[in-house]
């Protein structure tokens, strides 16, 4: 099993077998009634300046408290039954039209199968066309009536998870919309979906059966031969899903499993799909093969599918179809209709998660972070260590090493006072840089036998009844990092309030900017309310070693440490060997695993069991998790809403630095989130490793939070888990300058990875970073985009030239916005990369980025081998844009009182457009901004202002790529101006010496630059 994160330093490790007691019937967990154990925690005794002193050892949880029944998923069970060959689905009846679709009722077309559960008799369906783009199809059982429900049934609410309704104007324009659903009894209920303008079948459930059960909904989508899915979140895995996989989706602490469920829950995907174009006719053939011809003509047409519903799932994807299973709910599908990527991206969010929170322009500056900072002063060696190695950093960010026993909203006072924390901050901000502190989603509960470990956060939490509980109504107690807890129920009305009472109050002690949320999937360490009656243990050591802790010492490296440093790596894998050999227990006689397995009792529901058992990474539900009969205020079971945990953290998270920052923009990266958290929040990739895979598959990871909404998505740069090197560091330390969260973090213990660790890493990613920060702007402008329209930042290659059917598995390199393209270098000891230049069969130009000169055309498709040795990360900018800069300050705040610079790279026509957004970098909703559109034509170069804010800054120099006449002068609105220098062979055209021209700012007018 493997655990994450954190520790409880310095303790003593004693495992003697803790009995898990159950919860009692109090109503606050400091009033339950002594339970019998079989463990205390123990005494121990010392002498201090010749005193005998007692003191209490840290008593350790057993390991196997958080040991589940042993489960096997269906997926892989010999003994399971296939719902499609034993259930009779549905027949429709009682069809009514109205303005936007229709309503009809399903009756059950046969005798109960009853197969994971107990089949719904009747059920409801209700399809609406809701705008000129999306389409709902609803089925839910029939007679829901919350007042008086005939049997329990969850449905998710607006107020959790928005749930999409007619467009205010679909009156006018549900009649333009492309989809066409049609339906079947022959020979049960089916539906499929066309789109009307090339008849493509976009979902078609014909030839099976539905399946609605209490804890079972199935139903069936043929597809195309080689489709072309992406999303379904969240997991480790390339940008494109294949289809011989199974993507389960339910929050998991987990780390980064490949293929497998993790921290988030997005239950959405893409459907790209290739036609051939025949030119004479114009006719399109559908591409059902892998195999294309890079020098044909092709057309793609992309649409969404959305299932709105935060139960357990498991989409199974096969050769000819899809099938998507849940353990409950509803089946709240939503179609949209594209027809591009960009088109069905914008679509789901403005209708159905919201749009992206915009960003302070700080959050964009480079982020540091380890576990295992010890205090205030190392953390202004941090900071200092940076500054003197000519490292922009931006924000310092700390571990649970700040807390008090590990307790939210509470430092230690020896390491991290609050008095030693306002100077060192102060100095910080003083600096315009940030600090950012981690805050988990469990509550320690104090030992009522101790009164010296009070905690008023639990207390006023108690007092205000907002944690969750036990079926019998007693607090429910699991356990994490501090101990035996208890874990915020956001169903409570309280809760909201008093979360944002305790970030406001710890503020007033701790200047944070932002924070960061942990452990929010929810995590538990247990199994059950393992520590309702063990209080008195409290606080306690959890049931596994930690990093650095006698065997459990961090000894992995990157795959291809051996190479480089053979010695080292020698000695740590002898060490590996030995340490494995010591926690390793005799194999004995083999012995055939006995599974659980749970039949189904008519009406009634088994949660922490369910019949149909997903593909969990955790197997049991109950394991690593708050277990599913846990009961919300709402009286809502956890298993009905467990992967929404992380997303209403984030909610309440957000509205609490709204009172903290009046009128700013909160700043949160989360690690569990679901459809709709990007409107709060930002996200990181999790506990990743440092190894070359994990830097891969950051690339999709991105992508596919572009897809789900979150574009302020990042990783930790050189990997979490293990210990890093310095070829791996340097390559990730490139790589990561080009994601829009930028921060470096790793485990206790492991080697410390700040990037001035080595000179080499050092060069690398002043290199890297000096071009991010000239790029701020550009970033900025791409993420206002994001918040108002609903654009990505990120974006696959496949995104930007969707008629290249070459490019549906691409995700070796990726787009920052439309005009820039990274290739990095993914492999160990490579001194080159190989790349593909998209367009370049419609004429698109790429220019390095470094020497400004267009590449040599490749063959449309064609793998280009390019130079990139240790250090440098290949970047090229596109033909056709203008990217805004500004002259890279250390931070942020002085990057934005620095002169202006445009580089304008033209298209094969010797055109270009660009523009540019700018506010005051933090409020909500700026009273003031300006926007800057930009466009070269004809041997000119137009700036389009429109906007209240002033900015000051000059135009220091322009760049213009591509330029094939020069005239031989410049001129900025008919007058001579600047330097400018010409280089016929590369084309590249410098203008420089605009300060004195500009100097009431480079926006303060409109102007053309002409050149011709």
């Amino acid at each position: 099993m493997h655990f994450t994160k954190r520790s409880l330093l310095c303790c003593s490790i004693l495992t003697p077998c803790l009995i898990q007691a159950q919860p009692t019937s109090a109503s606050s967990a400091d009033g339950l009634a002594p339970t019998p154990i079989t463990a205390s925690a123990s005494v121990g005794s010392a002498t201090i300046n010749g005193t005998a002193t007692t003191y209490r050892k840290v008593f350790t949880a057993p390991a196997a408290a958080d040991n589940g029944l042993p489960v096997i998923p269906n997926i892989n069970d010999p003994e399971a039954v296939d719902a499609q060959t034993v259930c009779p689905g549905y027949k429709a009846s009682g069809v009514s039209r109205n303005a936007y679709g229709f309503t009809a009722t399903l009756n059950l077309a046969g005798s109960a199968c009853n197969i994971y559960g107990t089949d719904v008799q009747q059920l409801d369906l209700a399809v609406q066309y809701q705008s000129d783009s999306r389409l709902s199809v609803k089925i839910q059982p029939s007679n829901l009536n919350p007042a008086k429900p005939e049997f329990y049934w969850y449905t998710l609410p607006d107020e959790f998870v928005h749930e999409p309704t007619l467009d205010a104007d679909a009156n006018s324009t549900t009649q333009d919309n492309d989809f066409q659903f049609n339906w079947s009894n022959d020979p049960t209920f089916s539906f499929n979906v066309i789109r009307k303008s090339t008849g493509d079948v976009l979902f078609d459930t014909s030839g099976s059966v539905l399946v609605f059960e209490n804890q079972f909904v199935e139903f069936v989508s043929n597809l195309p031969e080689n489709y072309n899915l992406y999303g379904i979140g969240e997991r480790i895995r390339g940008l494109r899903l294949g289809n011989n996989f199974t993507a389960t989706i339910y929050a998991a602490d987990i780390g980064n499993p490949i293929d497998y469920n993790d921290y988030g829950a997005h239950p959405f995907y893409l459907d790209t799909r290739y036609y051939q174009t025949d030119d004479a006719t114009g006719n399109l053939t559908l591409v059902t093969c892998n195999e294309t011809d890079p020098a044909a003509s092709y057309q793609a047409y992309s649409h969404g599918v959305y299932l709105r519903n935060a139960h357990g799932q498991e989409i199974l994807m096969r050769s000819d179809n899809v099938t998507w299973r849940t353990i409950g709910g509803s089946i709240d599908l939503y179609f949209f209709d594209g027809p591009s990527q960009p088109e069905v991206t914008k679509n789901y969010q403005e209708a159905a998660i919201g749009l992206p929170a915009m960003q302070q322009y700080f959050s964009f500056g480079y982020h540091q972070c380890r576990w295992g900072y010890r205090n205030w002063t190392q953390l202004q060696e941090v900071v200092d260590n940076f500054r003197n190695a000519d490292i922009p950093l931006e924000t310092i960010w700390t571990d649970i090493d700040y807390m008090n026993q590990y307790r939210d909203f509470d430092n230690d006072q020896n390491r991290f006072s609050y008095d030693e924390g306002k100077t060192f901050l102060g100095q910080l901000h003083a600096q315009g840089q940030h600090y950012i502190p981690i805050v988990d989603s469990a509550i320690y509960i104090p030992n009522p036998g101790n009164a010296s470990d009070a905690y008023t956060t639990y207390q006023r939490g108690n007092d205000s009844d907002v944690f969750l509980m036990n079926p019998d109504g007693s607090q429910y107690i699991g356990e994490v990092w501090p101990g035996y807890t208890v874990f915020p129920d956001w169903h409570s009305p309280n809760a909201v309030p008093w979360w944002t009472n305790e970030m406001k109050s710890w503020h007033d002690d701790v200047a944070f900017d932002g924070i960061w949320i942990d452990m929010s999937e929810v995590s538990s360490f247990c199994v059950g309310s393992c520590g309702s009656g063990n209080l008195s243990l409290n606080p306690v050591h959890p049931g596994f070693l930690l990093p650095g802790e006698p065997g459990n010492l961090v000894l992995d490296y990157p795959e291809s440490f051996n190479l480089t440093n053979a010695t080292e790596a020698a000695s740590a894998s002898a060490a590996s060997a030995s340490q494995a050999a010591a926690s390793s227990t005799s194999a004995g006689s083999s012995v055939t695993t006995s599974y659980y397995r749970t039949t189904p009792t008519p009406g009634v529901r088994d949660v922490n069991h369910p019949p149909y058992v997903i593909n969990n990474v955790n197997g049991d539900l109950a394991v690593h998790a708050v277990s599913p009969n846990a009961t919300h205020h709402s009286g809502i079971e956890e298993y009905d809403v467990h992967s929404l945990f992380g997303h209403q953290i984030l909610n309440a998270t957000y509205h609490a630095l709204l009172n903290v920052f009046p009128s700013k923009r909160p700043l949160i990266i989360g690690r569990s989130t679901f459809a709709g958290s990007g409107k709060y929040a930002g996200h990181w990739g999790g506990d990743n490793y440092s190894q070359w895979r994990s830097m891969f598959f950051s690339i999709p990871q991105a992508l596919n939070f572009a897809l789900f909404g979150i574009p302020m998505f990042g990783v930790d740069t050189c990997g979490f888990q293990g210990n890093t090197d310095s070829e791996l560091c340097s390559r990730w330390m490139q790589l990561s300058a080009f994601f829009p969260f930028y921060r470096n973090h790793n485990t206790l213990s492991a080697n410390s990875q700040e990037p001035y660790v080595w000179s080499s890493v050092a060069s690398a990613t002043r290199t890297a970073m000096n071009i991010r920060y000239s790029l701020l702007p550009y970033m900025y402008t791409l993420f206002n985009s994001a918040h108002t329209t609903g654009s990505t930042v990120m974006r696959a290659l496949a995104w930007e030239f969707p008629n290249e059917p070459y490019l549906a598995s691409a995700d070796r390199q990726f787009l920052l916005g439309p005009a820039l393209m990274v290739t990095p270098v993914l492999e160990p000891q490579a001194t080159t990369v190989n790349g593909v230049f998209p367009g370049t069969k419609d004429g698109t130009i790429w220019y390095d980025w470094y020497n400004q000169t267009a590449i040599e055309t490749p063959a449309p498709g064609a793998n280009v081998t390019i130079d990139a040795p240790l250090g440098h990360i290949p970047l090229y900018l596109r033909g056709g844009y203008v990217i805004p800069q500004q002259e890279p300050g250390y931070t942020t705040s002085e990057s934005r009182k620095n002169p202006w610079g445009l580089i304008a790279a033209l298209d094969k026509e010797g055109s270009a457009s660009g523009s540019l957004y700018v506010d005051d970098g933090e409020s909500i909703e700026p009273t003031e901004t300006l926007f800057v559109d930009f466009s070269a034509t004809r041997g000119s170069l137009y700036a389009s202002v429109r906007g209240a804010w002033k900015d000051s800054n000059a135009l220091a120099n322009v760049t213009v790529l591509g330029v094939e006449n020069y005239g031989g002068s410049v001129k900025l609105n008919g007058a001579a101006a600047g330097n400018a220098t010409y280089d016929s062979a590369t084309k590249v055209l410098k203008v420089t010496g605009l300060k004195n021209v500009t100097s009431a700012g480079a926006w303060s007018q409109d102007w053309v630059l002409s050149w011709e």
